[in-house]
């Protein structure tokens, strides 16, 4: 009975510790970059939140007076305006084109591997030689209006008028559409084709087949393509600010532009609050986003 009774304990005692080495394994491999993410990220930004409540001294109390600031403020306003543009007309166009060309590249097999990398070029290619192309291409005595010259239409300044959109726009998309591509084809490979012989078995055409099985099997790489592009098109600024300066025109005054001249003024009020907004939104998009997603999957 004794050596029973050591044999459980000791069983016991050995699973109680091996069920506790397996869960603080993880938290160790884990400390670095959690410690990293603290000390760089998350107190930082706490930081921000703290200051985005006081005065530009950084002493006194001033509750949502810098919130209201910031909402009053017109560049503000416009910056504002010009991002929710941007990212309704950039994001549907990226995910809608590289979703087609995924399709097609899929569909020529083999043949298409320059074509993939030709596409991924745009991504290897560094910022400035990339916004030096752009600059060459749409300035007002650039390659484009000489190309249209020649042609016996009337080039436009695409930088000084509303037009600077549509090359901000395009600068975006030629970015990322690979890159976007590469998650659509990530996410078609792994569709079964058992599922397509068995729909085309009982008479379903090829429409059909991209409502009924590819749509909704690829919500999940829809989500995170989606996100990563959202992502993406907050880094914009970069190719803006080197095409057009701090002052762009105004239809491509974003909010990095107004953010980077607030910075250089050190207008620190302003800066935290609008800073912590658009955490804030930014947040609940993605918590709004992987919600659905959930919903969803459970739905099929």
């Amino acid at each position: 009975m004794q050596k029973k009774q050591r044999r459980h304990w000791v069983k016991k005692w050995t699973s109680i510790f091996q069920n506790r080495r397996e869960r603080i394994t993880p938290w160790i491999l884990l400390a670095p970059s959690l410690s990293g993410v603290c000390i760089f990220v998350l107190l930082p930004f706490a930081d921000v939140v703290r200051r985005s409540f006081l005065n530009a001294v950084g002493s006194e109390f001033v509750g949502l007076k810098n919130y209201k600031s910031v909402l009053q403020n017109t560049a503000f306003e416009l910056a504002a305006g010009n991002t929710v543009r941007f990212l309704a007309v950039c994001l549907p166009l990226l995910l809608s084109i590289s979703l087609f060309l995924g399709l097609l590249l899929l569909r020529a097999g083999e043949k298409s591997g320059i074509l993939k990398s030709g596409f991924l070029l745009p991504m290897a290619v560094p910022a400035g030689s990339v916004v030096l192309f752009w600059q060459l291409f749409f300035d007002k005595g650039g390659i484009l209006n000489e190309l249209l010259e020649q042609a016996g239409v009337r080039g436009a300044d695409y930088m000084n008028t509303p037009k600077a959109f549509g090359v901000l726009v395009a600068v975006y998309l030629w970015k990322n559409l690979g890159y976007d591509m590469i998650l659509w084809i990530s996410g078609l490979l792994g569709i079964p084709d058992s599922l397509y012989e068995a729909a085309k078995m009982d008479g379903a055409n090829g429409v059909m087949c991209f409502v009924h099985i590819t749509c909704p099997l690829l919500l999940p790489t829809a989500f995170l393509t989606g996100i990563l592009s959202l992502v993406n098109a907050f880094k914009v600024f970069r190719e803006a600010y080197m095409i057009a300066g701090n002052y762009p025109h105004d239809s491509i005054y974003m909010l990095q532009n107004l953010f980077n001249n607030w910075f250089l003024k050190l207008d620190m009020q302003k800066m935290t609050a609008a800073a912590v907004m658009l955490a804030l939104i930014l947040g609940l998009i993605l918590i709004g986003s992987q919600k659905i997603e959930e919903k969803w999957g459970r739905g099929m």
